[in-house]
């Protein structure tokens, strides 16, 4: 029961939330006025009052009276025109935008202003060192922890990337405003910059006009990193470890990471043929590139800060030797300056011929191209962005002469570089005579342009003191700094697919080469009683880079089985070794485990395939030559036999021969991780008898042992297993697949990690991320963890440098207490059969309704805007894995998409109703009654339902079936919506909770304040869709129908 007190506390927070919201309205409507008239401004407003009467007299139970109001305003809507809805469709969907803002920023200052915030580490230390954990048991268990994050390019994300920057910054200027001491000209200001910023938002479009390419998603995923975990990690580990020191007198060791991230981000072909090997080797060298980037900004600021002389006597020894090699280098380069000058000289005095040969002049390299070179700039597909034109204030500070070279080089094979001066001097360079004075005036200025070009770098940096001794932070770190814009450039070259001959001493290859000099440099600073220094930006730059290390996110690789099995058959049918497709089981497991013990490679250099089994072996071959430096697992999708991942580990094997014979040397890094995803039904009770049957094979137990140290990973997919059963029945299928692989890999002596692949609806496996972990079954999370975060939810958790510093340390307090303190199984065996019974009731219901009723299928794509999504091009990928129209092959994202806009969200509750009505019947409710008070697991399925089922509204679920759904199916939305609100009961008769979410007040009253802005938005969308069923192709009606469904997902808060 909630407290008095945390009454009084919420009321006060919520003022200041409604405060936020009523000014972002009055802004917004005040840049209406001027934009679309006081006239259209007065339809706006008397739409919304009646939404929001509406909206009351239902809350009061006042139901006839209420529907006749929003008859009243269904009929309003459809009188507009087609201008008028798109308006009114853009003004209550950026309400909505700003509503979002204004919450996200309420949470962010509701955790700031508590004293000691639940989950924190500090309470959750506490609660387990006063629970029997002894402090080096809890010392051990954080420092151990691995948690790695992986961010996918599901594509639920509706803001295009320019609005959520924007709204990033009205967040910053919310955070502003709450300072106590800004004068009366502050708040002027700030409220003329937001007005400027809504200002911009409304007069930019909405709409992505293309799909963004594998590429687009993976740079938003880097700018995820960019923009906010580039500055929330070092907080987070800072807080973690004030927290451990607090509790157990030590503090977490500087290059102990808890938590990591990886990327899905071109890297996922599952269903995406955008998705090709040359995306993934792109994307993985674009990763890199930004890491070393943001390093190089990073080292001017601590280059800045560690200005003192004081140092141990071995740091002063390398910034000597560092002098040193300089010194000598200089000495030779002048050396060569001499002998050059002589030799032009002479080059001068000899006669020379009054006409070269065709481009003469420029360098070998550019000899087949008219654009300018042989070697093709890299073509990120629909974009034309190039990493190498990025400029900002303090990369051209920090650059050098690489830096400069990198601005549209010509790139010599030796690696130095030679640009053309002007426009002029490129068109001449092409033409078929061109004289000596031509060509000597053009090496002139290029001298010139090289020699002021030098100078002036030097004004900006000053060369350190000739003396061993002054600044030895400087020196060390400006000689790190040089390393790394060497790293970059060497990058850069690879991007674009030129030649590159760098010394590997001159680049850093893993980030053990990049800590080492760091580590000096804090090891000084601390010897020589300077640990507050080595504890600031030093610290956490050696906590960023043990943290993100060269790539920033390690990519992981996804293809589904069937594509391997099809590569296997097309190479045993080159051999002649008969086609592996029609092979049972038993013969594939003994060929594939032979040629895994033999040493040859099986696939020849010259086999001819089809264009789609060569991209597979491609991909394969991109992961020998990046090696798990910068990859992370190979998933398998819809993996359902042991040969699915000996598959796998053959080809992999086979490619990382070839590549080694190649380079006459091991292939960098070691193997990738390959992982099954269990995602069906049938494949998740099977998966604990896959891992049983591989860890049986000798070739593959000391394979898992060697490579990967003894850990096997496993993936449980929750989306196809929720639109292949109903989410009870996948929930319950997925607690008990994980104790089945738990059991399997316990038996043979191996660890395991299990990685969630979660959405962000409930549909999909989503909801708060702590009560998700705290539900696992015991021994399933034992200080390791992988988890997916997708689309909306990567902006709504990471998005800002507060929320995801939050996030980060509930998914390390989460993970610490299912580890130390695993969550109770089931009582007694009683608890097991109840939940088995509700499952098949529950799945049989789901499935007579959604894959057996034969109008289901056409009541769906009439009842929601399912077929329209694919306009949105919020994604690069295909909506459906296969042509077919039926349920089966439409993705998850879209199935649940398209029932969360009609507010009906019946994937997150279809089949939990009749299943607990069928055991309540029976005269099991109060059974089911103490395992929802006493099992996390059922009690966290339980809540998450009942979440989802306050999202859920029935009149306007209703109003889409009067409207557009035949009347011979009306009956069957009739129905659905009985059962619905049969849902309701059974889960409140279970909970035991009055009314919905009453046991979350917050995110109830957060829901009923966006009601007045919601419904009208629903009953626009429902009178576009009727015209645009009508007028297919009327591009004005997709655009207002686009606008409703971001909208929608604005005031949802989620998507799919």
């Amino acid at each position: 029961m909630t407290d008095t007190t945390d009454d009084i506390a919420e009321e006060i927070s919520f003022q200041a939330f409604d405060d936020d919201c009523k000014l972002l309205g009055n802004l917004l409507n005040e840049v209406l006025q001027r934009e679309v008239g006081n006239g259209f401004m007065e339809k706006v407003e008397r739409v919304r009052i009646l939404a929001q009467s509406a909206s009351n007299m239902r809350m009061a139970g006042v139901e006839d009276m209420a529907e006749l109001v929003e008859k009243q305003l269904a009929s309003e809507i459809s009188k507009m025109t087609l201008e008028e809805a798109l308006t009114l469709a853009r003004a209550f969907s950026h309400y909505l935008n700003l509503m979002g803002i204004a919450e996200t920023h309420h949470r962010v200052r509701k955790q700031r202003n508590l004293a000691l915030l639940s989950r924190s580490c500090d309470d959750v230390f506490d609660k387990l060192l006063q629970g029997g954990v002894s402090p080096d048991e809890l010392y051990d268990a954080v420092c151990k922890q691995e948690v790695e994050i992986v961010l996918t390019a599901h594509p639920t994300q509706i803001n295009r990337r320019t609005l959520q920057y924007k709204h990033i910054r009205i967040a910053h200027l919310l955070d502003y405003n709450d300072r106590s001491d800004l004068s009366v000209e502050d708040r002027e200001m700030l409220i003329e910059d937001l007005v400027r910023e809504i200002t911009s938002i409304w007069q930019t479009d909405e709409l992505r006009r293309h799909k963004p390419t594998p590429v687009d998603e993976a740079r938003a995923g880097l700018n995820i990193v960019e923009q906010s975990l580039w500055k929330a990690v070092p907080h987070y580990l800072r807080r973690v470890s004030t927290a451990l020191k607090k509790h157990t007198g030590k503090p977490l060791p500087l290059t102990c990471t808890p938590i990591k991230f990886g990327s899905w981000m071109g890297g996922d072909r599952d269903g995406n043929p955008n998705v090709t090997s040359k995306v993934t080797k792109d994307v993985s060298l674009l990763s890199r590139w930004m890491a070393i980037d943001l390093y190089i900004r990073e080292m001017d600021s601590l280059r800045f800060e560690l200005s003192m002389n004081r140092c141990s006597d071995r740091l002063s020894r390398v910034a000597h030797d560092i002098l040193e090699q300089e010194t000598s280098s200089e000495d030779r380069h002048e050396s060569w300056n001499q002998s050059l000058s002589k030799s032009q000289l002479k080059l001068q005095a000899s006669a020379l011929p009054t006409q070269l040969p065709h481009r003469a002049d420029q360098p070998a390299c550019t000899e087949c191209n008219d654009d300018g070179s042989q070697y093709p700039r890299i073509e990120f597909p629909g974009t034309d962005h190039k990493p190498l034109n990025r400029q900002d204030n303090q990369s051209s500070r920090s650059g050098s002469s690489d830096r400069d070279s990198s601005l549209n080089p010509c790139i010599l094979s030796n690696g130095s570089s030679a640009a053309s001066t002007n426009g002029q001097s490129s068109v001449a360079a092409r033409s078929a005579s061109f004289n000596s004075t031509q060509v000597l005036a053009q090496r002139k200025l290029f001298t010139e342009s090289q020699i002021g070009r030098s100078s002036f770098q030097k004004l900006l940096e000053p060369r350190p003191p000739q003396q061993s001794g002054i600044a030895p932070y400087r020196i060390v770190l400006e000689n790190v700094k040089e390393k790394l814009v060497k790293t970059r450039r060497r990058l850069e070259l690879l991007l674009e697919d030129l030649p590159c001959e760098y010394d590997p001493w001159d680049y850093y290859e893993t980030s053990d080469q990049l800590l080492e000099p760091l580590l000096l440099c804090y090891e000084s600073l601390q010897s020589c009683g300077s640990g507050v220094l080595a504890d600031g930006r030093l610290a956490d730059l050696i906590r960023r880079v043990s943290t993100f290390g060269m790539v920033l996110m390690k990519l992981d690789l996804r293809q589904e089985s069937a594509r391997h099995a099809e590569a296997l058959d097309a190479i045993t049918n080159y051999l002649d070794m008969g086609s592996y497709s029609e092979w049972d089981e038993e013969k594939k497991l003994e060929f594939l485990t032979r040629e895994l013990k033999g040493k040859r490679p099986l696939v020849p250099q010259s086999i001819e395939v089809p264009s789609d089994v060569k991209e597979v072996l491609d991909t394969f071959r991109v992961a020998a030559e990046l090696g798990s430096d910068s990859l992370g697992a190979y998933v398998i999708s819809m993996a359902s036999n042991a040969t699915d991942v000996l598959a796998v580990e053959l080809l992999q094997k086979d490619a990382r021969l070839a590549v080694s014979g190649e380079l006459g040397r091991p292939c960098p890094g070691g193997t990738l991780r390959v992982v099954p995803l269990f995602e069906t039904v049938k494949d998740l009770r099977g998966a604990g008898s896959v891992i049983r049957k591989l860890l049986f094979i000798d070739w593959y137990r000391d394979h898992i042992i060697k490579n990967h140290n003894g850990h096997q990973e496993v993936m449980v997919g929750y989306s196809d297993s929720g639109k292949d059963a109903g989410r009870f029945t996948a929930a319950w299928e997925l607690y008990k697949a994980q104790e089945d692989v738990v059991s399997a890999c316990n038996e043979y002596g191996i660890k395991v990690t299990l990685f969630h692949g979660r959405g962000g609806s409930i549909g999909r496996g989503g909801g708060p991320t702590y009560l998700a972990i705290q539900s696992q079954p015991p021994g399933s999370v034992m200080g390791t963890l992988r988890s997916t975060e997708q689309g909306e939810m990567v902006q709504a958790k990471f998005g800002l440098p507060q929320t995801a510093v939050r996030q980060l340390e509930i998914y390390t307090t989460a993970v610490l207490i299912a580890t130390l303190r695993p969550p109770l199984p089931p009582r007694e065996e009683k608890w097991r059969n109840l939940m088995e019974e509700i499952s098949n009731i529950s799945c049989q219901n789901y499935r007579s309704i959604v894959y057996e009723n034969p109008d289901f299928l056409a009541y769906f794509h009439e009842a929601t805007p399912q077929a329209e999504l694919g306009f949105l091009n919020i994604g690069s990928r295909p909506t459906r894995r296969k042509s077919s129209k039926g349920i089966g092959h439409l993705r998850a994202i879209p199935w649940v998409f398209a029932w969360t806009q009609t507010r009906f969200v019946l994937p997150a509750w279809l089949g939990v109703g009749a299943g607990l009505r069928g055991v309540c019947e029976k005269g099991h409710t109060e059974d089911l009654k103490a395992i929802y008070k006493e099992w996390p697991f059922f009690q966290c399925t339980i809540d998450l339902i009942e979440m989802v089922l306050g999202k859920a509204d029935i009149p306007i679920a209703k109003h889409y079936d009067e409207v557009l759904v035949s009347e011979s199916r009306r009956e069957l939305g009739s129905d659905l919506r009985k059962e619905l609100l049969a849902t309701e009961k059974f889960v409140l008769v279970v909970s035991g909770h009055e009314k919905l979410s009453a046991n979350n007040r917050s995110l109830r009253r957060l829901i009923e304040s966006r009601l007045p802005y919601l419904n009208p938005i629903n009953m626009l969308q429902v009178e576009i869709l009727k015209r645009l069923r009508c007028d297919d192709d009327n591009h004005k009606l997709r655009d207002a129908l686009l606008i409703t469904i971001n909208g929608i997902a604005a005031g949802m808060r989620n998507t799919g």
